[in-house]
């Protein structure tokens, strides 16, 4: 049996700390039996041979840009059958610009809401809130998140745009606020999980930060999700 092969890619915005949260889950892969590879940019996917050997694409790139032939790579794989998976902006929040991308996914960032204006004060904490993350039904018997509990954070708590393709794990509900303009709560996917083709992704919107990637039950659930996305799970 081949030795399974897995491609962090990493990039964009360096406010994720892409590298240094990749870095965090590189020992779980190879401790997985995983042989990894690193790139720094998303050209990679463009590149067939390296696309076919590849059975699982952990990406963390916030934002950025991605080149046609890059894209057509990376949906290709992922209908062949490579898994795709990530965090927060790395993957929920990637190549803005191209829709398809965001087709692929299944879900985007929109926003985070942030604290009363009172409380801001122009930095990255303004948008950290307390909040729960809730397991689904669906969530509570699934390979990913069975055996979890509801869990709470204190980080971004990400409003995500969604279409109903996904598998939602876990979600996490925006409150109504005097200071915010809706006027409903809102429920977002916070954990979720695709089939495309022949391939497999998940997602999950906790991690902007590496204490956040350090909690137990974020680092459990996408350790989890890493697994179940990989070619070899989804083949079985």
């Amino acid at each position: 049996m081949s030795t399974p092969q897995a491609l962090v890619v990493r990039g964009g915005w360096d406010g994720h700390r892409p590298v240094e949260a990749t870095d965090m889950y590189i020992p779980f892969l190879e401790a997985s039996g995983f042989t990894v590879r690193v790139e720094e940019s998303n050209e990679v996917y463009a590149d067939e041979a390296a696309m076919a050997a590849t059975d699982l694409i952990l990406q963390c790139v916030t934002m950025s840009e991605i080149s046609r032939e890059a894209f057509a790579g990376l949906r290709g794989a992922v209908e062949r059958g490579t898994g795709l998976a990530g965090w927060h902006g790395g993957i929920a929040d990637s190549y803005r610009n191209t829709s398809d991308y965001l087709q692929l996914i299944g879900g985007q960032f929109a926003t985070h809401p942030s604290k009363h204006p009172d409380q801001c004060g122009n930095g990255e904490s303004d948008n950290y809130l307390p909040y729960t993350v809730e397991l689904t039904d669906f969530g509570r018997s699934h390979e990913i998140t069975a055996g979890l509990d509801d869990f709470t954070l204190d980080t971004e708590q990400y409003w995500v745009l969604h279409d109903d393709l996904i598998d939602v794990l876990a979600t996490t509900t925006h409150p109504v606020q005097p200071y915010h303009p809706w006027h409903r709560p809102i429920v977002s996917p916070a954990v979720w999980t695709r089939e495309w083709g022949a391939g497999r992704i998940f997602v999950a919107t906790p991690g902007h930060s590496l204490d956040v990637l350090a909690d137990a039950n974020v680092r459990t659930i996408i350790e989890r999700g890493l697994l179940w996305a990989s070619r070899t799970a989804s083949a079985s």
